[in-house]
């Protein structure tokens, strides 16, 4: 892939030249006083713009609360910095239109957000910046890869090339409703339970005519987690294939489509649609939701709630893990400064967002130091984010994407065909658009 070469822009050194008086005729040491030539206006003006902070643009979909909080984090950056000057272009609404338009007129942001679907997509096109190089040669924290989660790490490289840091890895972990257990008389789940054992449990908890179901899908948690936990793969390690239609595939198929929509275990599209998916627990009418590390499931008034890990699949217990990467633009004037921003922005969401997909920082203790209203349940995120893993993704990830739900998920979810027709059929399609 042919890529842009940049030009490094470098700070002008100014000299000052000190001139040698003499004090008069009557010294009697033979030494000399200095004093200093007044500076011209054209060498002030001079001096200052050698001052002046590079403006390193940012964009972000973070809504209100959450850019207030990124800002406070880029205040500091900007204080501490002598080069360069971030400023936050926040965009919630049409935010990869925004993006996508920007790029194309070349008027993007030096710095942008993107989530793990985007990073490989926009690599391959030559739109991101290629970190590789400068990252061996940085020796600061947030620069050493080896510290990443490599099954988090991975959505942000291209054929062996870094194009972004992963700035969160938010595992997928079960919250419960105590009550819900309680007045049933059922143990809370724990940290061994099962498939098997978890759907039992929603059997157990649903009471159709008072509207309280055990547990609710809808396209999430994301089946690619339960193919995963079952041994089996979605694209392969070599992105040569698409293997759905593997036994263990199939058996996770199986499983996910014995939940969705079943009302002896979870509420109908139509319940879900009417009353919504995550408010349905915050209501207290769902009594285990598969949610991120960083949901506010935990914190509604009045509502009593556990956390435990994802239930184990028959081969491991791999939980899905959002994951997002801040880039560099491939056409950034200001390459030096935008990786500096990058570094240090990087490590102030790392000290902010949960989890930071570092393995040094996953911990219970920085957890609670990030999100302290997150404190009962940092053990169990802290155990989840070891075994996160987010998307393989491919440079043609949105077909492919699109292909997976219209011709396997939603027609699997509808009960329009098995799990091994619509696989076998799917797998087809799927990997005429694999690279």
């Amino acid at each position: 892939m042919r890529r842009r070469t940049h030009t490094l822009l470098t700070a002008m050194l100014l000299t000052f030249t000190l001139l040698v008086t003499a004090c008069g005729s009557t010294q009697t040491d033979n030494s000399a006083q200095q004093t200093p030539q007044p500076q011209s206006q054209e060498q002030t003006d001079q001096q200052a713009a050698s001052r002046e902070k590079v403006t390193i643009r940012l964009a972000t979909w973070a809504g209100a609360q959450e850019a207030q909080e990124l800002e406070a984090i880029i205040d500091r950056i900007n204080a501490e910095s002598e080069t360069f000057q971030i400023v936050h272009e926040p965009a919630p609404a049409d935010y990869y239109t925004k993006i996508q338009t920007m790029l194309a007129g070349g008027t993007a942001p030096d710095l942008i957000w993107l989530a793990q679907e985007y990073v490989v997509p926009y690599a391959a096109r030559g739109a991101l910046m290629d970190l590789t190089d400068r990252l061996k040669a940085d020796s600061r924290p947030a620069a050493n890869l080896d510290d990443y989660f490599p099954l988090v790490l991975e959505h942000a490289m291209y054929e062996g090339k870094v194009y972004g840091l992963p700035w969160i890895g938010q595992p997928v972990i079960v919250y419960y409703n105590k009550d819900l257990f309680d007045e049933k008389g059922i143990p809370y789940p724990t940290d061994d339970w099962t498939w098997e054992e978890f759907r039992n449990l929603a059997v157990q908890l649903t009471d159709k005519e008072k509207g309280i179901y055990g547990t609710s899908f809808n396209g999430w948690p994301p089946v690619h987690m339960f193919i995963w936990q079952a041994g089996g793969e979605v694209i392969s390690p070599d992105l040569k294939s698409s293997p759905i239609d593997s036994p263990e595939a199939i058996r996770a198929l199986e499983f996910y489509s014995s939940i969705i929509y079943n009302e002896e275990v979870a509420p109908s599209m139509a319940t879900v649609n009417e009353q919504g998916f995550s408010e349905m627990f915050k209501a207290g009418k769902i009594a285990m939701f598969f949610g991120g590390a960083s949901d506010d499931l935990d914190r509604v008034e009045g509502l009593r709630v556990g956390h435990v890990r994802v239930p184990k699949g028959p081969a491991n217990r791999t939980t899905f893990a959002w994951a997002a990467s801040t880039v560099i633009n491939a056409k950034t004037p200001h390459p030096d400064e935008a990786y500096d921003a990058l570094i240090a922005l990087t490590e102030g969401i790392h000290n902010w967002k949960i989890v930071p997909p570092r393995r040094s920082m996953a911990t219970a203790e920085q957890i609670t130091k990030n999100e302290p209203r997150k404190a009962e349940g940092a053990e169990v995120i802290m155990q989840a984010a070891q075994e996160m893993r987010a998307f393989r993704i491919i440079p043609n990830h949105p077909e492919w994407d699109t292909i997976f739900w219209e011709q396997l998920q939603d027609p699997l979810y509808s009960k329009k065909g098995s799990a091994a027709e619509l696989a076998a059929r799917a797998r087809a399609s799927l990997e005429e658009v694999l690279p």
